[in-house]
């Protein structure tokens, strides 16, 4: 896997790296709080890894799309569009639990071509290049696939769409749910082999899948919308109609599975849940 300094994974890597030192002064029992309405709480910490990420990856030509930079839309045809989330799973950082990270993609016209997760407080930092390998702290990783969705498999969960009552369409089926915060997390995990599958049933942006993305194919899993399509990034409507993530052959048997049992609840998402 490519990593020299000016490479664009070489550039992730030193971003993510400044990241973890930055973060490192944060405490959420003392971060100063804002809350985005129906978006959920902000941080001062989101704003500050925003303004870093910004600064440490943006060069002359290329575009950026954030949830914490407002969309003025300029990205719109740039070949080469960064494509960020400093922090998510920003409720997890407040509660103190580590499952929150930096996600960091770069869109080159329309796809991930490289890509970057950290999750500073488990001392993790995923990495993948389109063509490459996926990587934990530099060792290589695989999906898990399984041809059933037998007890062996584990899925990862929105603990809000459980919440919520979206998951009840998936009750008596055999496979196990846990349930964590970040998206962006969670499809790390499943590019790790350390789960088997991320489904998410309600949409999510650009900025909250794009490197988990790249991540879960790098390491040989096959990511679509729940419609079974592909995704395609720096598009003028950010919002990508929910999430599969898995081993090809667990795709397959996701995808199987959730026609046989349609959504019946009323959609009871709201922006901001995770």
């Amino acid at each position: 896997m490519t990593r020299d300094g000016d490479s664009d994974l070489g550039r992730i890597a030193a971003a993510l790296e400044e990241s973890a030192e930055l973060a490192s002064t944060f405490s959420p029992s003392s971060v100063y709080v804002q809350h985005k309405g129906w978006d959920g709480p902000v941080t001062e910490a989101d704003h500050a890894l925003d303004e870093l990420l910004h600064k440490a990856l943006v060069r002359p030509g290329e575009g950026w799309l954030s949830e914490e930079t407002h969309d003025d839309g300029h990205r719109i045809g740039m070949e080469r569009v960064w494509v960020v989330d400093p922090i998510d799973g920003t409720r997890g950082f407040l509660a103190g639990q580590a499952e929150w990270c930096v996600s960091v993609g770069l869109s080159v016209d329309g796809e991930i071509a490289a890509a970057g997760i950290l999750n500073p407080w488990a001392n993790e930092t995923f990495l993948a290049e389109r063509g490459g390998a996926a990587t934990l702290n530099s060792d290589g990783t695989r999906v898990t696939d399984h041809e059933e969705l037998s007890s062996d498999v584990t899925v990862l969960a929105s603990r809000s769409e459980v919440r919520w009552g979206s998951w009840h369409r998936f009750r008596g089926a055999s496979f196990k749910v846990r349930t964590i915060g970040s998206i962006a997390y969670k499809m790390a995990l499943v590019a790790a082999g350390k789960a088997d599958a991320v489904i998410s049933l309600e949409p999510k942006n650009e900025w909250d899948v794009a490197a988990g993305a790249l991540l879960v194919e790098a390491a040989g899993g096959v990511v679509t919308d729940l419609g079974g399509r592909p995704m395609q990034f720096n598009q003028r409507d950010t919002l990508i109609d929910g999430v599969i993530a898995a081993g090809p052959t667990t795709h397959s048997a996701i995808r199987e599975m959730m026609t046989r049992r349609p959504a019946t609840s009323t959609n009871l998402w709201r922006p901001g849940d995770y």
